[in-house]
């Protein structure tokens, strides 16, 4: 007698994974309609981001799911979902997924930068977003090929004009994860050390940490496009194929 094939996440079969991962910053500089006159100095993170969201979708995935910080628990966006940067100076809307509608939910910047990005890129298939919180059940509940994009930030604390001021720990901190970063190591992710993240005001450590959770033990190979500081938050660049 045949048996039903088993559940993603269920005892003896492997845990759902990316096929591929792009993490990026999510700074509103990063739009040139924020930047103004100011876009020439995040032109080359802005080529950054383009490549990483390219290498991201080369792996064709059917649904590319958006994760950052900043939304509410288990809440998940989607058709009819977006955002704007109005609270940056600008008149600009930018949906999620399909034409914004009534009533329909408003992404954290994380994502609203995350779908600026994949728009940039020419990507129109499917997408879900989600918090750190929630990516590992989002991935079980998907069964199609999917593709992470990561949105966060390092240490806002990286200069003294810093949001944060300068903190001598914050440069080695995103050595660190810049590390784990070109390295393709998931576990190095996974083990950042949350509470000195928050100290730091790093806000992507949630989201670095639930990726490298979910790919813990997984050959991964990992290419850094930037590790830079130009306003003294720490901004990291880089693809993951996940083999």
């Amino acid at each position: 007698m045949s048996s039903a094939p088993a559940r993603p996440g269920a005892p003896g079969t492997p845990r759902p994974a990316p096929a591929a991962v792009a993490f990026c910053p999510c700074p509103p500089l990063l739009l040139p309609a924020v930047a103004g006159r100011a876009a020439g100095d995040t032109a080359g993170l802005r080529a950054a981001c383009a490549t990483a969201v390219d290498a991201l979708l080369a792996a064709r995935p059917e649904v590319v799911v958006v994760v950052g910080a900043g939304g509410g628990a288990g809440v998940r966006y989607g058709q009819g979902d977006g955002g704007d940067l109005r609270g940056f100076g600008v008149d600009l809307g930018v949906p999620f997924a399909g034409r914004v509608r009534p009533g329909r939910w408003r992404t954290p910047l994380a994502h609203t930068v995350g779908a600026w990005l994949l728009d940039e890129a020419g990507h129109a298939g499917l997408r879900l977003g989600v918090g750190p919180g929630d990516l590992a059940g989002a991935l079980a509940d998907l069964p199609a090929r999917v593709a992470v994009l990561a949105m966060g930030d390092g240490s806002a604390r990286r200069s003294v004009k810093a949001p944060g001021h300068l903190d001598d720990a914050a440069e080695p901190f995103d050595d660190a994860v810049a590390a784990a970063l070109a390295g393709g190591d998931a576990d190095a992710l996974a083990a950042l050390d949350a509470t000195e993240g928050a100290r730091l005001l790093a806000a992507g450590v949630p989201t670095w940490r639930a990726v490298g959770a979910v790919l813990a033990g997984r050959a991964v190979t990992g290419r850094l496009h930037a590790h830079e500081a130009p306003f003294g938050v720490g901004y990291l660049v880089a693809d993951w194929r996940v083999r």
